[in-house]
């Protein structure tokens, strides 16, 4: 598997949820940012890395192509669950409910694996710090 063909796949499935190129990663380089980029090595192992102002803050490894698509798409519907919260925001209830809400749909609407693995690592976030539903100022 190529850069190339990890970009395709990404572009396909990101327009099965209409995202923006703009959350789309990058490909061999960074564009610095915070904005990921994936790399593969010689041995095919896949590296999704996130570096902002010259300094590298993440670099995740795998060697299978539908966990790496799950870290970008993890990123990219978090972006786009965030945008649709503010939109839409309720101030009589925790911004999370929203928010998780629409990132599961979206994963969904990609491969429901990927929904049950986000709900998941979201019912672990709410236990150690539950939802709190009152009047929010913003």
């Amino acid at each position: 598997m190529t850069l190339s063909d990890i970009q395709k796949q990404v572009e396909a499935l990101g327009a099965q949820i209409d995202a923006t190129q703009t959350l789309y990663p990058t490909y061999g380089y960074s564009m610095d940012g915070a904005l990921p980029h994936i790399e593969i090595d010689h041995s095919q192992t896949f590296h999704f890395v996130v570096v902002e102002r010259g300094r590298e803050l993440e670099r995740q490894t795998t060697t299978i192509p539908d966990e790496l698509l799950y870290w970008i798409f993890d990123t990219i519907t978090f972006s786009m669950a965030c945008a649709f919260e503010l939109k839409n925001r309720n101030h009589t209830q925790d911004f999370r409910r929203i928010l998780f809400r629409k990132q599961e749909d979206l994963l969904g609407c990609l491969n429901i694996g990927w929904q049950e693995k986000k709900q998941e690592q979201h019912i672990l976030i709410l236990a150690k710090h539950p939802f709190r539903d009152g009047v929010f100022n913003s």
